[in-house]
């Protein structure tokens, strides 16, 4: 018992000494290295959650703390010194082979934040445990969360999905392709869009158009053409860590100042050719984006 005592208190230094040295990587990264606190679910809008039993989860879908996200890294290694009894109480009744009663979650779409047990997770991070027992309780959302988010992604994904529920997108063309974006805000302008689109619409056809149908002719003949174009022109290649939808908002800005250039509406072709040619990112600088991550500006 006493060896197992020593062997816990070892393993603590061990694993504060590494949550040190991640966190140094990280700010000469600058890269975040916290776990996700519960609190930023709440962009997510969630409808509803329900106790869904002991379960078997993956201890490596784990990515936040309901309220010990500061003590621990996002590798769950113990940063404070006043985890340490706690902590090493626990590694030391493991040793012990002492059977640890089942740790509590939140899940997420596939993820899972700690209610309770976050020492537990901790302990079995230092093991390299796979899995865990959690008593489990489901939230239920649009937008699920993906392991790697930050709370931005959250931000961004609570947008997308309020404007899914304003559009009924997902339901008048089910199975179409996501909308992403890498900013927040910019759902709104989607919206600001289909509002045009609806106006003309009924300018054009001298009747009243519904919103639902404003929706699907900007989706079908706006939205996916520019997409297209985008594509055949591997837009993306020239940009890198950005999105399908993040071009689109830069062209059709692009597309409306060629408009008032010319005269005319040069159409999505030649403002995603026009665009990609004047804007892109020179190729050292593409290389400096995709090796540090930091993304390149039109």
């Amino acid at each position: 018992m006493n060896w197992n005592k020593s062997q816990a208190e070892f393993d603590l230094k061990s694993a504060m000494r590494k949550a040190w040295f991640h966190d140094i990587l990280a700010w000469l990264r600058g890269e975040e290295n916290d776990l996700l606190p519960f609190d930023a679910v709440k962009h997510l809008h969630p409808t509803g959650e329900r106790y869904v039993g002991l379960q078997v989860i993956s201890v490596d879908k784990i990515i936040g703390s309901v309220d010990r996200y500061r003590d621990f890294d996002d590798a769950f290694l113990p940063r404070s010194e006043h985890l340490s009894e706690r902590w090493s109480n626990i590694r030391r009744l493991k040793l012990d082979g002492k059977e640890l009663p089942a740790i509590q979650v939140y899940k997420v779409g596939e993820t899972f934040f700690v209610k309770d047990g976050n020492h537990r997770v901790s302990v079995a991070h230092m093991d390299g445990q796979k899995f865990i027992d959690a008593e489990v309780i489901e939230l239920d959302v649009a937008i699920p969360p993906e392991k790697g988010d930050e709370i931005k992604d959250f931000i961004i994904k609570g947008e997308y999905a309020q404007f899914l529920e304003v559009t009924k997108l997902d339901k008048l063309h089910p199975g179409h392709f996501e909308i992403r974006f890498t900013t927040p805000g910019r759902y709104d302008v989607l919206l600001d869009h289909i509002a045009k689109r609806q106006y003309y619409m009924g300018l054009n056809l001298k009747r009243d158009i519904g919103f639902d149908e404003a929706v699907t002719s900007w989706f079908e003949r706006l939205y996916t053409r520019m997409i297209e174009e985008i594509r055949s022109a591997h837009a993306l290649d020239k940009f890198p860590l950005r999105t399908e939808a993040d071009l689109y908002l830069w062209m059709m800005d692009h597309r409306y100042y060629l408009t008032e250039l010319f005269g005319h509406d040069v159409g999505s072709r030649v403002a995603t050719q026009s665009f990609v040619q004047h804007y892109r990112p020179a190729w050292y600088k593409r290389l400096y984006t995709r090796l540090t991550g930091r993304r390149a500006e039109p």
